[in-house]
């Protein structure tokens, strides 16, 4: 029986095993990862004001896998050998015909006192730390901002920290304590979000003045103090620092030869075959993929991608030539807990709408009907 090992339970591995399981219901699929669950990174966001709990967005797999009859095995990838038909992990080698790499990258953690911020991405402990931050707040600034891998123009996620500002802003105004804690968006550039397009840039900004909200931008990172953040335009205070640096690729990339990009990431074709390999793919974070520099690193992308890498996989493993190309698509709805913008980017153009109430909702709808798969 052909065997197929997915490395990873987040966004990309799990859309390309359910893509693995709709085109062939005889292969043998193999996810390998810390944990049987998901996590729904999207609503991280709404943690803080308690909109969502932890184990709202911890989504157990075992029956997801169970109906889909997809092996789990309990480990994290060391290495590759033989030509990557073998994948080393914490839990013992595992064997494959093919293989799937989407076990996501790793934030960038050099910049100097960056253990004084909080990474939201993180996951669900980290976004607990800033919601018990903020819940123990009487006055001060919270200041919140992002940067990118200077190697790697995609690999950066700035839409949360767009999310967390607004809707730290909303929060505090419905708890009473928004004249009393003021909130700063720090940036490196001096057009933040570019990569949503010229109006989304226009309208975040705009959004910020509308709120109060004060911005330094266009100064590069010098770090953190306790306190403090330090950029080359000077330096302002900050009793929360909040940040999302730049991604790379995973530790254990360096113990392969796989080829990687400048920035750190596996290099993939136009299909999301590894380059120079064969019957190895990748999808979502991990990966360096040809297109525009405003591809997102996002969980929307990192589906479609995933789906190209099951299809173009299943077709080398039948003799076949991998040919399907994934769709480049920004779609996001940047949420402030009371209303949505809708962004839209595609290589024809795109656009961004004025929040709307209706996209708040339609955002959480969102979240019930793509976690129903998995549930």
């Amino acid at each position: 029986m052909t065997r197929i090992t997915i490395l990873g339970t987040g966004f990309a591995a799990l859309s390309a095993a359910r893509r693995l399981r709709q085109l062939d219901r005889q292969v043998d699929i193999t996810v390998v990862g810390p944990r049987p669950e998901l996590i729904f990174l999207p609503s991280l966001i709404w943690l803080p004001s308690g909109k969502r709990r932890a184990e709202d967005l911890r989504i157990p797999l075992q029956n997801f896998f169970e109906r889909n009859r997809i092996g789990f095995r309990a480990g994290e990838a060391t290495g590759l050998e033989n030509g990557g038909r073998t994948v080393l992990t914490t839990a013992g080698p595992a064997n494959n015909d093919g293989l799937v790499i989407a076990c996501g990258g790793r934030f960038i953690k050099k910049l100097p006192g960056i253990e004084h911020a909080i990474t939201p991405c993180e996951g669900i402990p980290a976004v607990e730390r800033l919601r018990d931050a903020v819940k123990g707040m009487e006055r001060g600034t919270i200041a919140l901002g992002f940067a990118g891998n200077p190697n790697e123009p995609s690999a950066m996620r700035g839409g949360p920290i767009f999310e967390f500002l607004f809707g730290l802003d909303t929060q505090l105004r419905r708890e009473g304590r928004r004249d009393r804690i003021g909130l700063t968006f720090f940036n490196p550039m001096p057009n933040p979000g570019n990569r949503l397009g010229e109006k989304a840039v226009a309208r975040l900004l705009g959004e910020m003045q509308r709120r109060g909200i004060v911005t330094h931008l266009g100064h590069k990172l010098v770090g953190f103090e306790p306190g403090k953040v330090r950029t080359e335009g000077g330096e302002f205070s900050a009793d929360l620092i909040v940040f999302m640096p730049g991604l790379t690729g995973n530790a254990w990339f360096d113990a392969t030869d796989l080829p990687r990009s400048p920035g750190g990431l596996i290099k993939a074709d136009a299909q999301c075959r590894v380059e120079g390999r064969e019957r190895i793919y990748v999808a979502g974070d991990a990966g360096s993929f040809p297109g525009p520099d405003w591809m997102p690193k996002q969980a929307h992308m990192a589906d479609l991608q995933a789906e190209a890498a099951a299809e173009n996989l299943l077709a080398e493993l039948g003799g076949g030539r991998p040919q399907k190309t994934f769709r480049v698509e920004l779609l996001c709805i940047v949420d402030s807990l009371e209303a949505g913008m809708l962004v839209k980017r595609t290589p024809a153009g795109g656009f961004a709408l004025p929040p709307l109430g209706l996209m708040h909702n339609a955002k959480a709808f969102f979240e019930s009907w793509y976690l129903r798969r998995y549930r």
